[in-house]
């Protein structure tokens, strides 16, 4: 008998994609590499930009990461941003999402930076400021993507309303 895990391998991963076709099985691979591509591309930007600014704003080693969360703040804010955009105001191509959402915000972003940091700062005996950095990051982040997208929703509904007028 056959485990549910075995039955379920060859489930696309699109419901709509009918594999049995071999063109469309064809056509899943080209497209899956179109976005493994923009992917990867979308994340070398975002990792150079980050690079960037660790280089223009060093941060001292065992201290605060005030850099590193400048730029997951920073980076989850546009998140929310390019979130509402092309989820409420604009139809963007297939491979917009995976590019700058996944690739460049995705690569911008570090939050294994933020990890090595904070156990950085336990080992140079500051474990309270590492737990003030541990719990201060994802609620910075999560608060800057509530914002962001919310603020975002607001200006795109003012705008749609005076064009309507």
């Amino acid at each position: 008998m056959k485990s549910p895990e075995s039955e379920r391998v060859d489930e696309p991963a699109d419901s709509d994609v009918d594999l049995s076709v071999p063109a469309r099985r064809a056509v899943r691979a080209h497209g899956q590499f179109a976005v493994v591509a923009v992917v990867a591309l979308g994340g070398a930007l975002g990792a150079t930009a980050r690079y960037g600014a660790s280089l223009w704003w060093p941060s001292p080693p065992g201290g605060f990461g005030w850099v590193t969360l400048g730029i997951n703040v920073a980076g989850c804010a546009a998140i929310g941003v390019f979130m509402v955009l092309i989820s409420d105001v604009w139809t963007a191509h297939r491979l917009v999402r995976p590019l700058v959402g996944t690739g460049v915000l995705g690569g911008f972003t570090t939050f294994s930076t933020y990890a090595v940091e904070a156990q950085q700062l336990v080992q140079t005996g500051q474990a309270g400021l590492s737990l003030a950095y541990l719990a201060t990051t994802p609620l910075a982040a999560l608060a800057a993507v509530w914002a962001a997208a919310t603020a975002t929703r607001a200006v795109t509904r003012r705008a749609r309303r005076g064009r309507q007028a």
